[in-house]
Formats: C-alpha cells, sequence, structure tokens
C-alpha cells in the first residue's frame, strides 16, 4: 500500500504543477480514473479544462485526444467509417477521434447533434465502437473528459437525464483564488508549465490501480449507509427523480477510489461523504418547489446526507 500511495501522490503533484489551487478537483480525477468512470466538467471557458486533460494524458504516459464539438461534427468522425478501396475492392476501417485514445477530451459535448452525443457515449458505455456490423475495441484504460461551458448556452443540445447518468461525476473547476491566479500569472511568463510535467506511470500500472480499487473493502454498514442515502432521495420532498441503481454502483467505485487514494484498503463513511453529490448532483431532478427556492442540487443532496444516521467507521 505504501508503494501505491506514493505513486498516487506522484501523479496527483504532477498534474498540480499545472492546475494551481484546484488540489480537490485533481484529486477527485484521479478517483474517477481509479474506478474507471468517465468525468463531466461543467463550467465557464478560461479556467483549466483542456489544461486539466492534457496534464493526467501526460503524467499517466496515456494517448490523449481533444474532439472540438460542433453542429456539423458527425458520429463518424467519433467512431470511424469505412472507405471503399478501389484497387482491391473492399472496404477498409477508418478509425475515428476515439479509437486509438486512453484520454478523449470531448469539449464542448452540447454544442453538437444528439445522434454524434449518442455515438460517443456509446462508446463511453461499451468500450467499444460497431462500424459497419464489426466491433472495434477501445484501448484500455479508456476515460472521457467532457466539458460543457455554463454560458452561450443558445441553440445548444443539452445532455438528457439518461445520458448524464453514464458520467461516472460532474465536477466544477471554478475561478482560483487570488494568490493562485496570481502564482500562475507569474509563472506563466517565460513557460508553459505542462512541459514540466513528467511521465510518472504506465498503462499497465494504471489498469493495476484499477484492479487494486475494486478490491478495496466495503463492509456491510456501508453498503447500507449507500443504499440509505440513495433510497431516500427517491422520496424527497425536493426531489423529482432520485438517484437510479447505477447511480448507488457510482457511488460505491468512487468510494473505493477516494479510500485507495486516501492510503486505506477499506472504505470509511467519509469516503462516502466526499464524494456522494459529485457523483448524484447530475443524476438527479429538483422539484418546481426546489427551484422556487434557489436551491441547488449538491445543496439538496448535503442536507440529505445530514439526515441519514452515520455508521460506525469499520476498522
Amino acid at each position: 500500500m505504501e508503494n501505491t500511495v506514493r505513486q498516487l501522490n506522484a501523479i496527483y503533484d504532477e498534474v498540480n504543477k499545472v492546475i494551481v489551487g484546484k488540489e480537490a478537483v485533481v484529486a477527485k480525477v484521479l478517483m474517477a480514473i481509479l474506478a474507471d468512470g468517465h468525468v463531466l466538467l461543467d463550467d465557464v471557458p478560461g479556467v483549466g479544462k483542456t489544461t486539466l486533460a492534457v496534464a493526467f494524458s501526460k503524467a499517466l504516459g496515456l494517448k490523449y485526444t481533444r474532439i472540438q464539438f460542433t453542429p456539423d461534427v458527425l458520429p463518424s468522425d467519433i467512431v470511424g467509417f469505412s472507405m471503399y478501396q478501389q484497387q482491391t475492392g473492399t472496404f477498409v476501417y477508418m478509425p475515428g477521434a476515439v479509437t486509438d485514445a486512453n484520454i478523449v477530451l470531448a469539449d464542448e459535448i452540447n454544442r453538437t447533434s444528439s445522434r454524434t452525443q449518442s455515438a460517443l457515449l456509446e462508446a463511453m458505455e461499451e468500450r467499444q465502437v460497431t462500424v459497419d456490423g464489426t466491433i472495434h475495441p477501445l484501448r484500455t484504460p479508456f476515460l472521457v473528459i467532457a466539458t460543457q461551458n455554463q454560458v452561450g448556452t443558445a441553440g445548444t443540445q443539452l445532455l438528457p437525464q439518461a445520458q448524464l447518468d453514464r458520467f461516472l461525476m460532474r465536477l466544477t473547476i471554478g475561478y482560483p483564488d487570488f494568490e493562485s491566479e496570481k502564482n500562475m500569472l507569474r509563472d506563466r511568463h517565460t513557460a508553459n508549465p505542462l512541459d514540466s510535467v513528467k511521465q510518472v506511470t504506465t498503462e499497465a500500472e494504471i489498469l493495476r490501480l484499477q484492479k487494486m480499487t475494486t478490491e478495496v473493502l466495503m463492509k456491510e454498514s456501508i453498503l447500507t449507509y449507500i443504499t440509505q442515502l440513495t433510497t431516500k432521495t427517491r422520496d424527497h420532498e425536493l426531489i423529482q427523480l432520485g438517484v437510479s441503481p447505477r447511480g448507488a454502483l457510482a457511488v460505491c467505485r468512487m468510494a473505493k477510489a477516494c479510500a485507495l487514494v486516501s492510503g486505506r484498503d477499506y472504505v470509511l463513511p467519509e469516503d462516502v461523504q466526499v464524494i456522494f453529490s459529485d457523483v448524484c448532483a447530475h443524476r438527479i431532478l429538483l422539484t418546481q418547489k426546489a427551484k422556487s427556492e434557489r436551491t441547488n442540487e449538491r445543496e439538496v443532496l448535503n442536507k440529505l446526507m445530514k439526515t441519514v444516521p452515520v455508521p460506525t467507521a469499520p476498522k
């Protein structure tokens, strides 16, 4: 476990070279990678969403690609297509953007058509693409970091609830604090911090860490706690649509990853509390009453957590 913690800290430190003052966000993206899930970054432009994805790809030694979504991006741009070769009289598969990448940055996913969104989300769920009846497996590990901007949304295609549910967690980076932003301005006068990010692990090591995450112990009391939290979202007066069973499984996966990042091979209630709103906020729909009270999903979930008894920490 000591070597694992050292390795995870090395990844964390490399990414923090370029994402200034956002240690919690970096840690949670690292947890999502360990939990083998995808991340939705819902934020304003210019706060480092692309930089975050590139920094992780360099530190992890993974192959990275970026898709800038616009209304004219087609599903075939994502999954690939078959091209007829006149010389041989056969069709040859031409790879798409996701075919040969470990980390895919899906930039402004809400600015493309629903068909193109569905093509990407199918690849996320199945970890493969099917073109003309032929299955093409994707690389492992495979992570999509999708972004949505909170401004300029006129004419965009928001992800429906069923597709949002495919993302393991939704995060907001937000603006840096005063000192962090000043330090960033000073450091980037003469150099690009991304140039200083070093590879500290490999594809094989990431797969090993993902397997370790699945083996983290989750006792019966923690399973009961998670079930109580998720079922309570389904009869809450401010929640119209509660967390699905898939969402409950996502909480389990992320809680295990949180425990591993914290240097433990067992889950504590605090691990569940740290990640619960990040995993569940995009999986619920609030009632009109909640909207009229000007509350948001995270606030509702944080208040809900206070109403559920916390189990005794397992040893």
